[in-house]
Formats: structure tokens, C-alpha cells, sequence
């Protein structure tokens, strides 16, 4: 990493908190980045970003901004979108990779057009479409909002009225509630920072798949890296991570979710624009890996703010 004079940057407006269901991770997340952005000599302040944020916008100095906001309101483009009309350069993707990302629906259409392997789907809006689906794809399934992340409202179902059940509960965070095909077998998830892919890790967990519990508070969640893939087959996964990325559009920094069904193959299930900084972290603990430590990553993708977002 080509290292940047901290006060380069200016005056960095570290965004977190905000009011979407995954508040609660964005303060810790940004917790930890202002810090590793104040010891590293950069002049960082946070907001604590809520409904007077237009107002602190134009009454605070900020010459750029680092957005660890997680979920709609911060990841979906539409912080991107206000900061643009503010001419304040900011991190991480611009409007319309983080708009993409966000709706898992569309991602899936655009890798499905491209020819990228994502699990087979549906959108249930009512019990027909429930049952369905489940005619269609069979069970296990996993449901899920189309636009909430952390694991937020998912639930893997094995019969028709679990997945009634977890629709209606998907439902209350997001009126588009997604279903897939379960794919049996491990699970990565990949980083990358400023077009370099990192590398990858497989997660363990005993829970029946990788929730919001197993994210951010079991203490019996697995981690490898490295992942356990022979040299071709991590390859083939960063490859594969690389294009679904550039077909998203996304820049700065990401991280794909994978799974690897039983015959070896790879599905990608979604790309994360705004991840996860906390201590339970994927994207910290692929940049260790890759010789990066905390401050050097965040630095990293603060130094890509001064990149055109468009």
C-alpha cells in the first residue's frame, strides 16, 4: 500500500450508526475505524448519522467521508448519492454499484444475464408463491429480505409451513422477501481492496447457517484461512469473486458471499459494498492474511476516496 500523508485527507467525517436494522454492527464498526483513523494521525470525527444529518452536513468542515454505515439509508446509494450533491468524496462504491449490491434480486439477474452461478429463486409475496416455490426448488430453502444484510430476517426452512412461517417474518424488515435453493457444502467469503483479491475464508459454524448470531457473538464460529481449497480451486473462487464484483460495479472494497455445493461447484449468493468492521470481522481478518493490518486497511480504503466514484 503506497502510504498517504494523513493530513492529506482533511477533515474525515467517519459515517455510522444510522437507522437501519443493522445499526447496532455500524456502531461498533465505525467505532473501531475512527479509531484506527485518529492513531494513524488522520483528523477523524464521527456522526452518528440520524435525522439531522442533512443539517450537520452543511454545518460541520468535512473534505471527505469514510462510510461504515451498514444497510439501507448508507449502503444503498442513497448516502452516496447525498454526499455527491455535497461535493464531499467519500469511500467505497458510488450510487449505482451500492443501489445494485443492496437489492439481492437484481445482483442475482445481473450474474444470472452474465452467465455467474447464483442459486435458482423466487420472490414470494403471498402462501401461493410460498408454495410455489417450494414445488419449484424444492427444500431446504433459505429466505431472505431482498434488502437487509448482517443475516438480518434470513431463516433456512424444510417444509412448507417453516417457510410460510419465515416469509412472514422476512416480511416485516422488507416488503420483497427472497427464497433460494440451499446448496449443500462449505462457505467462503472473499474481500477485496482496491482491485486486489484477498484471501479467501471458510466459514464453520454450528448453527444451521451463518447468521447474524454466528456473525457478530458466537465464540464457536470457524474461520480458515487458509481456506482449505487446493491452489486451482482458490483460484477458480477469487476469479469468479473478481467478476462478480466488476459486473456489480463496485470499487474500493467489497466482500462475496460463496458457497461450493457438493460436486465442487461455486454460487454466488451476494456482494456486501459497506462490510462488517468490528472485531468479529471477515474483511480485517482476509487483510491480516494478506500482511495488511487494521490501520493500514482502513487507510487503504480511505486513500481510494480520492479515486472518481463515476
Amino acid at each position: 500500500m503506497n502510504r498517504v500523508d494523513p493530513k492529506a485527507f482533511g477533515r474525515v467525517a467517519v459515517l455510522f450508526g444510522g437507522l437501519s436494522a443493522e445499526r447496532e454492527v455500524s456502531l461498533k464498526s465505525g467505532a473501531m475505524v475512527l479509531g484506527a483513523l485518529q492513531a494513524a494521525g488522520v483528523d477523524a470525527f464521527g456522526i452518528d448519522v440520524g435525522a439531522d444529518f442533512v443539517q450537520r452536513l452543511a454545518q460541520e468542515k468535512i473534505d471527505r467521508a469514510f462510510i461504515i454505515l451498514h444497510g439501507r439509508g448508507g449502503e444503498d446509494g442513497a448516502m452516496q448519492g447525498l454526499l455527491e450533491c455535497a461535493g464531499i468524496p467519500y469511500t467505497g462504491s458510488g450510487i449505482l454499484a451500492s443501489a445494485l449490491a443492496m437489492d439481492k434480486l437484481r445482483t442475482k439477474q445481473v450474474w444470472s444475464s452474465l452467465g455467474l452461478p447464483t442459486p435458482h429463486h423466487a420472490i414470494l409475496r403471498d402462501e401461493s408463491d410460498c408454495r410455489s416455490a417450494a414445488t419449484e426448488l424444492g427444500f431446504p430453502l433459505i429466505v431472505k429480505p431482498a434488502h437487509e444484510g448482517s443475516s438480518i430476517g434470513m431463516a433456512k426452512v424444510n417444509d412448507i409451513d417453516a417457510l410460510i412461517d419465515a416469509w412472514q417474518a422476512a416480511k416485516q424488515f422488507d416488503s420483497q422477501v427472497l427464497v433460494e435453493q440451499w446448496i449443500h457444502g462449505p462457505e467462503f467469503t472473499i474481500a477485496v481492496l482496491r482491485g486486489e483479491v484477498l484471501p479467501p475464508i471458510a466459514l464453520g459454524t454450528p448453527h444451521s447457517f451463518y447468521d447474524y448470531d454466528a456473525k457478530y457473538l458466537a465464540s464457536d464460529t470457524q474461520y480458515r484461512i487458509p481456506c482449505g481449497l487446493d491452489a486451482a480451486k482458490e483460484e477458480e473462487l477469487k476469479t469468479l469473486t473478481a467478476k462478480a464484483c466488476e459486473a456489480v460495479g463496485t470499487q474500493g472494497w467489497a466482500r462475496v458471499d460463496v458457497m461450493q455445493d457438493e460436486d465442487g461447484q461455486f454460487w454466488l449468493l451476494e456482494v456486501n459494498t459497506a462490510p462488517g468492521m468490528t472485531d468479529h470481522s471477515l474483511v480485517p481478518m482476509a487483510a491480516r492474511a494478506a500482511g495488511l493490518d487494521f490501520q493500514q486497511l482502513v487507510l487503504s480504503i480511505l486513500a481510494d476516496s480520492f479515486e472518481a466514484r463515476y
